[in-house]
């Protein structure tokens, strides 16, 4: 089987399993990342991810697949970033007012909860670390490589499509969709996955400290940090 017959099939199989999902079982518990067994579970799903990509990887040039490589121009990627998070504001102050993803996706607390800071902040780490680099290789660094011989923007509109049908999701769909996309266009300028594993990640992690920020009860999320630091720091 070719790279792109394989990922083509991964893409549809796991897309049509987050919809699935998402039909059959709803939205998630209120509490859902405030407990150890979300990130644990976020950790063992993202590691299958890996080793799935890791191995479609293989039936070609894993290394030029992946494109985990030091991007052609750290310059350009700091603008293309700039850009893509403005697209998301502007997009945001579009169809907000329309669509409330946030709520659709329903992982985000409606307290902020200082007694759970620690697993909070763990479940954090598997969102904006864990997931970008993992994602990003499937999407940004084996899709787009598979669909480039197609065209250039081809590769970068199919990249965002899949990207956004694989959260299972609906009204968050045009977000994740233009979020993809712009991520793919980053990576076909700067050939690395490595600026978009970033951008990912800081995206993430805006969305994780906006859900928290105003919320009854708000600690201060730096000092939380510090505490999760220093129980892991003997390790």
């Amino acid at each position: 089987m070719s790279p792109l017959a394989a990922w083509t099939t991964f893409v549809v199989l796991f897309a049509t399993l987050s919809y699935s999902l998402r039909f059959s079982e709803g939205k998630p518990p209120k509490d859902f990342l405030y407990r150890w067994s979300t990130a644990e579970g976020g950790l063992f799903q993202f590691a299958i991810l890996a080793l799935i990509v890791y191995a479609i990887a293989g039936l070609g040039n894993r290394r030029e697949l992946l494109a985990l490589r030091r991007p052609t121009s750290w310059r350009q990627a700091a603008l293309i970033a700039a850009g893509i998070g403005v697209m998301m504001i502007v997009l945001s102050a579009t169809l907000g007012p329309l669509l409330d993803p946030g709520r659709e996706q329903g992982v985000t607390p409606d307290v902020w909860r200082p007694d759970h800071a620690a697993q909070y902040i763990a479940n954090g780490i598997v969102i904006c670390v864990v997931a970008p680099f993992v994602e990003e290789l499937a999407f940004r660094g084996l899709g787009y490589s598979v669909l480039v011989r197609f065209g250039r923007w081809t590769a970068i509109i199919l990249v965002g499509v899949a990207f956004g049908l694989a959260h299972g999701l609906v009204e968050a769909l045009p977000f994740l969709v233009a979020l993809g996309s712009g991520l793919a266009y980053l990576r076909s300028k700067v050939d690395s996955v490595v600026p978009g594993m970033i951008v990912h990640g800081l995206f993430n992690a805006t969305a994780l400290i906006v859900a928290v920020s105003g919320k009854p009860q708000q600690e201060n999320i730096l000092r939380a940090c510090v505490g999760v630091w220093s129980l892991l720091s003997p390790f």
